[in-house]
Order: C-alpha cells, then structure tokens, then sequence
C-alpha cells in the first residue's frame, strides 16, 4: 500500500553532460532512470544547449516516458541592486519549441563559441511566447532582489510562470522555502518543486566534482563551495522526495507539465525551393535535368534497361519527395564544376542511376549491380544520404557558396560532439585529484593510439606507481566514468543541413572556431533521428592531387586533359599494381593494400572494386577474404548455396565481399522486403554501438533453414554480418573509390614527374611523407631538383617541358618561410635575376631569420654556393632601415669550407624534411655491417623462413581493430622499405622500444609467399643514437 501513496512528481530542471562540465550523466541514463523511479515526465534543460534532446528523446521513446524540452539560462545581474538568477524556460509546443531555438541562436552567436553572457536587457518574455519560464533564485539574493526578480517574471511571463523550489538537505532548507513562500504571496506567482539534477544517481558525485574543478581549473582541494555540497543533485525517489518537499509543490510538477506538449516528433523538414527554376515543377525539373544528363551519358541512345531504372528511381524519388534533394545536391556539383573544382560522389548515392545522370557520381551503373533500395527505400522513409568529395584544398570555396546562396539563417554546418578519450581524461581527472602534473603527464603518454578506449594498468607499474594506492585507484575508476563524455561541440568536417524556413528555429545555431563558420548544435546521428536533410560536402586530398596533376599532363601535351581522357584498362598500369609498386596513389597504398594486391593481381577495373571492398575490416572480420583469394587462384572450387544466391554472389566467386550482397542474400534465401534488408543493413552498421543485430538473428536464420538452407550456412552468414558491421563496404562507394584508384595509377605509371608535383602541392595527404614520396619517385628515374629562389616557384613544378620532365621542388617546401615571402621572392625574381644573397633579401624585403631558413634549406646555392656558405651569408643580412637601402657595403669576403656529406642530410631533414643525396641510412651503411644487418634489398632475395637482421627509419606504425593486438612497422632504408609484422606478445614486452626507437634493428623471421614478404619480429633494438640530432618523422595509425 506504501508504493500506491507515493507521489506523482515531474523533474523539470536537469542538465545533461551536453551541459559541458556540469552534468555527470548522459542524456539516456537521465531518461531511464526516470522511468525507472516512476517519474510521470521529466524535463531536459542543459545551460543555453539543445545539443543533448535528440538522444534524450530517443531513449524516451523506448521506453515510453513523456519528455519535456527545455534550456537553463544564468542572468547575470547588472550591478550590486540585482542578484544572479537561473531561468528554466520550457516549450509548450513547436512555435515555443522554435523561439527558444531561435533565443539560444541569438545568443551564441553574440558570443565566442561555447559561451554567452545573458542580462534582463537581453531577454523579454514576447520573444519566449509559448514557453513556460520557472525563476530560480540563488540563496544569497536578498529579499529586495528577489522581489525585482519576481517582479520582472511575473511582468514578462503573466500567467505561465512559476517559482522553482529545490530541497537539497542544507540547513537553510526550511528558511528558503520560507523566504520563496513570501515571495510568492507578494508576486503570486506559483511554487513548484525542482531538483536541480546534475547526475541521474547519486554514486556520480565524485565524478561531478571532477568536472566542476575542471571547468574552473582547479584541484578538487581548493575548489571549496564551489562544490556541491552534498550528492542530492540527483534524480531522486519519490519516498525522499515526498520527505523533502510539501505535496502541493510535487503536484504543481504535474500541472506544468500538463502545458508542455511539444514532441520532436513534430518538427517537419522543408527542402529549400531555389533550386526549381521559376514556373516548373520539382519533379518536372528533376526529371528535365536527369535526361539532359543522360543524353550526354549515352550520346548513341539510352538503353532499354537503363531507361526502365531511371524511371524506377523517379518514380520512387517523387513518391518520397526527395526531388529538392538530389536538385540541391546537383546544384552544388554544378556549382563547383563550373569553379573546375574536381568533384565526386560516393557512398551508397553511387547505386543511383539519376545521380549517374546529373553528374553527381562517375559509376556507370551498367557496370555494378546497382541496388537503389540501398540508397532509398519506401520502409526506410528518411532523406537518403549523398556524400560528395571535393578537393580539399578548394572545398571551402564550396562551402561559402552554400551560405551566400541560403544564408547564415538557413545553412549550418553539422556538428561533432568531441569526447573524452583515455589520454584527455586522464590529464583532468588527476589534475582534479592533485596528482602532480609530470606523473599524470607520464601517465597519459603511456597511452597510445593502439590501446583503445581503456586506461592502461600496465602504465601505473611502469612508472613505479602501485595501482593498489586509494588515490590511484581513484584516477582509475573516475577516468573510465569520464572517457566518452562530450567535452565541447566541434563541426563536422563537411555535413551540411539546409531548410527552407530559418534553421535557427529547429535547432540551435552558434559560432564555429573558424571564422565565417556557423554550426548547429546536433550532429549527424541526432539528424538521422529527427529526419533533417544533411548534405555532405568532404574535402579529399586525392582529388586535388589529381586536379593538379591532370592540369600538369595538359601543359605538358599542350592540350587539356582530363579524367575521360585517361585511357581505360590499361595493361601497363594494371602490372604496376600487381607488383604493389602503389606508394603515394589512392587507397591501395596502405600495408595490408600492398600486402593484397600481389595476391589479388587486379587486371579489370571491377577487380579493383574487390580490391578496395576486401581489405576492411568487415570482411576481414567476417572471414571473406581468403576463401576469395582461394578461389580466384583455383585452390579451391567456386560454389553457391543455391542457384538463387548466383545472382548476388556470382561477380565475387560465390563469396559476399559488399553491403549490398548481403542485403541481396536476406532477400533471395530468407525473405526480407528491400526495406528490411535496408533495415538490416542500418543494423549491421551501428550494432557495436547501439545493439539491435539480435532480432534479425531468428528472422534470417529461420527465413533461410525453412528455404532449405543448412543451419551452418544461416548462421555463418550471421556471422559475416557482425564482422561487417565494423566496416563494410557498399559496392557503390567501392566502385566510385576505384575510380580514383585507377586515375591515380594511371598517372603514376604513365606520368610519375607530374604525379610526384601533384603530391607533393597537395601535402599533408595519405600514408606517406614528402620524403617518401621524392624517393620512391627516384627510384622510377624522376630527377629531382633542390629548392632554389633563383629556379623554384611558390609550389613544385615541372621544368624541361615538354621533354622528358624534372620535378623542381618548390619554395613551399621551406619549413617555417611564409607563403606570402615565397610570392614576394617569385614576383621580384621574375622582373629580374638576383644578384647576390644580399640583393635578393632587399628586393624581397625578407628578415634575417627567413634568409637563414632559405639558406638552411640550401635554396641560396646558385647565389653563395655550398651551405655553409649560404648559411654565413644569411648570417650578415640584416634588414636595413629604408635610407641605407642602396648604400654600398664594402667589406673582404669569407671563404668557408663545405661540411661533410653528413651534416648536410641532417641540415635537408631539419629544414625541408628530406634530403636528394645520400639516404641516411647509406651514410650509416659501414656501421650497421658490423652488426650482420641487411638492407631492404638483400632481404627481397632471401627464400622464405630464413632468419635475419636488419635495420631501417620508423616510417610508420599501425595497429588496425582487426589485427588483435599485432602492430605493423614500415621500416625505411636506401633501398625502400620493410614490412615487419611485431606480434602482441613481442609489442607487450618492448614497448618502449617499438614506440619510442625512430631507428629500429630487427631480429626475425623472414616470410615469404610469392612477392609478398614480411618480417616477424622476434627482437626489437633501438638504434636511434646512431642518427644524432636527424629529424625523422614516423606516422602512426589505427
């Protein structure tokens, strides 16, 4: 009889961890627990944010509890007669809904990002119509204070606001309530009772404390009342809250809530309508534009299947209502093709036939087996998702469209909750506890890219720290609560949400850390759950690679040459590939790529497709990969389950390798409609995160053994649809990548000077360093030539045209010269030859430190000769004052000797990260013969299982999600590079050795099958005292 007596109650003020360094619990767990304590709703009211309510509102959905949508705003006082207050506005419905959207807008975009500063000027309550407003004074108001606040709610919020009440067991309790009974007779304004909730259970205490001494920067010793001062903050039961507050204030909880009956179920996305020419229909355009660009697609005529599928997708397009979307979409690739700014679509857009028509996306959808349920579906019902790749050094370009063409009030970047990981979280939460800051520096450095998402025990004994100590054991548990809390909105790199009304009034707007950048407080998974249009428009390094290169091949031919003009399924390029000769091109240039390609020996554009599709973690995980390369070296049979599978699995040898296969599989052997094997699919892709795999468990496997499938085989398919859930590839987005792969093989073959410049203008980009890049193009007999202010330009380029050409390395590869004294240097070169070093600093007006950075990077040889010279010369040029411009200076001249061969790398490495004489290693060569080790090229003679030593330069480490604790080391020397595989057991034991050697001598075995070889590390040795003060550079992957 006790639980039927306990009170109905409504929490009303709460913030979530979106309230950044205040609230202690995620938006989910404050829903859940909720629900769980009987609550009949709950408010969600982060500090001027709306950043957390999607979640909020999901997780209230599941679990059928009524959400109320709300903000907390600080009004800051404007002198001593007023006194701070907090101000919990709520919306009622969608038009209070989008003026507090448009209220936390006007704010945040008046202040810095992540602040806002907000007095009684600022806020009135006709621009909060529709909203419901509880005042909650702080204790130390005064009486006169809180009667003018009172006052002024009562004035701005007539008839829908009340006082807020919070009892969190102080010993003023009593007397504050006292005090807001008063004031409530004076103003009559309502009591109501508020928890003021930060953490959805009190166990969170400690870790709210981290934050707040976090967010004022200091150890949790000297944050005094800064603290809370007891763990009540939390959602509390009905019984402690029936003790803690009279019963009209818990039943005013209802009443409120009884006025609020927005849902963000009601939001309704409107497409923006500029896109539609004046006087014409959507669909009309849509369908105008699709057959403009098929007739230019197939000049001899549109096939009769080609045909059916263009109207197949316009029917279903125009059913959906999503013709201002792919308008708009081809509105900004027309756009940037009109700027020949490269573009591309990909993703799952590429199965679209009318993408293919407008231009959007290059893959003829002849040549795939093109699934448009995987792009839309009727069940599916939401906006289907086109990303487009634009060279990433002209994107912007792009983007500054979007906004000038929709406005600030329209368009908004999308944005990117940045969260706690290990490192970051380790760094607060011991500077919290008082941990001194090298220790808790130490310790955060121990944990590396490869470790995940866990604190590192391994660390605390490496460092002589007992794990058992209570403050330890503390910093422990306190980080693991904190990694993956949000930390503070970034944007998105390229998602972009347009409406047709002011986006301001769906979610808020506030200021990005990059100027003329505005971004909305959600990210891409809230749009997905509310249904709001996202454009993606991603920046890829390749593509302006390509650009380049492509405008480079032209001037060379003299004539201009673009992507259809290079020639398809070339022999000569596919033989490259097979001998894994790839650095520096488009995705396959990775290890586990190389590693493949010899394997695989792609000699079709559609084996490149597999290429790019098979070596992810999907189907590695899902065990694909080597019953493939089986069968397509015939060491095993091709077989299908069934002659119905043939036509999913017919083009892969009878094994799934693309999304779209096992969508196709869910269709033909267990019965799914094409929207619930999109279902599954959307499945497959969040299952780690979210969870929701299991229900199609019994629907697939059952689906497929009542077809006459064995059990073995249902439940293997199950299996490959966890492992690619990791990463799989839609054939689509494989099929637009492998046109990059090839164009970029392509040139690398066929014009590698031009290939070399293109990168080298386009850094920082891909898996390889400047360094790498010049030599590997060496090695294909590229002469390289040394940056020169008498000869380089602003970027590399091509000299000896149209001959056979040399790559002249340019003034941008000068570390630390600016942009702006490299086009002075040109501009006054081109006038008229320089002199001397010292006519040269005066005609381009350069400081002293830039030329001794010019001369560090030997570009004064052909005006002072060898470096030392250089860098003696640059030593006198002081910028003189404008009156002794043309003054002679007369004095003897010093003649310095050159320095060795040594000193010079050491010199090119600091100054321009790489060097055109010896390799370091060859210099070191004499050295490392004592110990017995072998370069990279006696190595590639060796028959497989022998076991050697060798050394070479850190050029990169990995350790993929999939290689189960293995890390893979690129070792460099002056022949190219080793692969070395270094097994968890090895990596646990020399650690420090594998992440801290920059030269690395390795004991091992050497593996061999066919041209594939790999060392397995037995024993690793830091060698890299050998290379003195060298700067090398080793890029580190997961």
């Amino acid at each position: 009889m006790a639980l039927l007596s306990l009170p109905d109650y409504v929490e009303l003020r709460c913030v979530s961890n979106f309230t950044f360094l205040r609230g202690a619990s995620r938006p989910e767990e404050l829903v859940e627990r909720a629900h769980a304590l009987g609550y009949q709703a709950m408010a969600i009211t982060d500090e001027c944010s709306m950043a957390g309510v999607v979640r909020a509102h999901v997780a209230a959905k599941v679990v059928g509890l009524p959400l109320i949508l709300g903000a907390q705003f600080g009004i800051q006082p404007h002198d001593a007669t007023e006194a701070p207050f907090t101000l919990v506005v709520l919306a009622q419905n969608l038009n209070g809904y989008g003026n507090l959207c448009a209220f936390i807008t006007k704010l945040r975009r008046a202040s810095e990002k992540g602040t806002y500063h907000l007095t009684l000027d600022h806020i009135t309550g006709a621009e909060l119509t529709d909203c419901l407003a509880l005042l909650c004074p702080d204790r130390e108001a005064t009486d006169a204070q809180l009667e003018a606040m009172g006052r002024w709610t009562l004035n701005h919020f007539t008839g829908r606001c009340w006082i807020g009440v919070e009892q969190l067991r102080r010993l003023d309790d009593e007397l504050w309530l006292h005090r807001l009974r008063a004031l409530s007779d004076l103003t009559a304004l309502p009591l109501v009772a508020v928890g003021d909730v930060h953490m959805h259970v009190r166990s969170r205490k400690p870790l709210q404390d981290v934050l707040t001494a976090t967010r004022i920067g200091k150890p949790l010793t000297e944050c005094g009342h800064a603290l809370q001062r007891s763990a009540e903050q939390h959602l509390r039961t009905r019984l402690r809250l029936a003790q803690a507050f009279p019963a009209d204030l818990l039943a005013q909880t209802l009443r409120v809530a009884a006025r609020c009956s927005f849902s963000l179920d009601e939001l309704k996305y409107q497409y923006p309508d500029e896109v539609v020419p004046h006087g014409l229909t959507a669909a009309g355009y849509l369908r105008q534009v699709t057959y403009e660009g098929a007739g230019r697609r197939w000049p001899a005529g549109i096939a009769a299947p080609v045909q059916a599928l263009i109207e197949h997708e316009l029917a279903l397009i125009c059913e959906l209502r999503y013709e201002h979307y792919f308008l708009t979409v081809y509105d900004i690739v027309a756009f940037a093709r009109s700027r020949h700014i490269l573009c591309q679509g990909r993703g799952s857009a590429a199965n679209s036939v009318v993408c293919y028509c407008l231009g959007v996306t290059e893959v003829d959808p002849a040549r795939m087996s093109v699934l448009f349920e995987r792009f839309i579906s009727k069940e599916r019902n939401e906006p289907p998702d086109i990303d487009i790749d634009f060279e990433h050094q002209r994107r912007e370009e792009v983007i500054q469209y979007l906004y000038q063409k929709y406005g600030r009030d329209r368009a908004a970047l999308t944005a990117a909750v940045i969260r706690y990981r290990p490192k970051s979280a380790i760094r607060d939460v011991g500077k919290a506890l008082g941990f001194d800051l090298a220790t808790v520096d130490a310790i955060a450095k121990g944990q590396k890219w490869f470790d995940g998402a866990d604190v590192r025990l391994e660390r605390f004994e490496e460092l002589g720290i007992s794990a058992d100590d209570l403050a330890v054991r503390q910093l422990i548990t306190l980080t693991r609560q904190l990694i993956g809390f949000p930390r503070h909105l970034s944007q998105h790199t390229g998602g972009f949400v347009l409406t047709q009304g002011p986006l301001c009034r769906m979610v808020p707007i506030e200021n990005a850390s990059m100027p003329d950048r505005t971004v909305i407080e959600w990210d891409k998974d809230d749009l997905d759950a509310v249904g709001l249009l996202k454009v993606d428009v991603l920046a890829l390094g390749m593509l302006s690679a390509i650009r380049r290169a492509l405008d480079l091949i032209g001037l060379r031919r003299g004539y201009v040459f673009a992507m259809q003009d290079i020639p398809a399924e070339d022999s000569a390029t596919y033989d490259m590939v097979c001998r894994a000769d790839t650095i520096g091109v488009f995705q396959i240039e990775s290890r586990a790529q190389m590693s493949m390609l010899p394997r695989l020996r792609p000699r079709c554009f559609y084996d490149l497709v597999i290429e790019v599709a098979i070596v992810r973690p999907g189907p590695i995980q899902g065990g694909m990969v080597h019953p493939y390369l089986n069968r397509r070296q015939g060491k095993e049979p091709v077989t299908y389950p069934s002659e119905a599978l043939r036509t999913a699995l017919g083009r892969t040898l009878g094994v799934p390798v693309f999304q779209e296969q096992v969508m196709q599989i869910a269709m033909l052997a267990a019965g799914f409609t094409p929207g619930e094997a999109d279902g599954l699919r959307r499945a497959m892709a969040a299952w780690k995160r979210k969870g929701g795999l299991e229900k199609y468990y019994h629907r697939l496997v059952d689906g497929m053994t009542s077809r006459g499938y064995t059990l073995e085989f249902a439940e293997a398919i199950f299996e490959q649809i966890q492992g690619f859930s990791e990463y799989g590839f839609p054939e689509s987005h494989a099929a637009s990548f492998a046109l990059l792969v090839y164009a970029s093989c392509w040139i690398k073959r066929h014009e590698p000077a031009a290939f070399l410049v293109a990168l080298l203008n386009s850094q920082p980009m891909g898996f390889y360093t400047p360094s790498q890049l010049v030599q590997d193009a060496r090695r294909h007999g590229v002469e390289v030539r040394p940056v020169d202010v008498m000869h380089s330009e602003e970027e590399s380029t091509l000299e000896d045209l149209p001959g056979t050409p040399a790559v002249r390395l340019g003034l941008h590869m000068v570390r630390g010269l600016q942009a702006a004294s490299a086009q002075r240097i040109v501009a006054e070169r081109h006038k008229a030859p320089f002199d001397s070093a010292e006519e040269l600093a005066r005609r381009a007006r350069l400081e002293q430190h830039e030329m001794k950075l010019l001369a560090a990077a030997g570009a004064l040889a052909t005006l002072s000769g060898h470096r030392r010279q250089q860098v003696w010369d640059a030593a006198a040029l002081h910028a003189l004052p404008a009156l002794l411009h043309d003054a002679p200076v007369d004095e003897d001249y010093l003649e310095l000797p050159a320095a060795p061969e040594g000193e010079e790398v050491v010199w090119d490495f600091a100054s321009v990260g790489l060097t055109l004489r010896s390799h370091p290693m060859a210099l070191l060569r004499p050295r490392l013969d004592r110990y017995k080790l072998l370069t990279s090229e006696e190595l590639r003679h060796l028959p497989d299982g022998r076991m050697v030593r060798t050394a070479g330069i850190v050029t990169l480490r990995q350790q993929p999600g999939t290689a189960k604790g293995t890390v893979f080391v690129s070792l460099e020397d002056e022949h190219g590079s080793t692969q070395v595989i270094v097994w968890k057991h090895v990596k646990e034991a020399q650690r420090q050795v594998l992440l801290g050697a920059r030269l690395l001598a390795v004991k091992g075995r050497w593996q061999r099958e066919g041209e594939v070889c790999n060392l397995i590390a037995h024993r690793l040795a830091d060698l890299s005292p050998m290379l003195g003060r060298l700067a090398t550079e080793s890029r580190d992957f997961r």
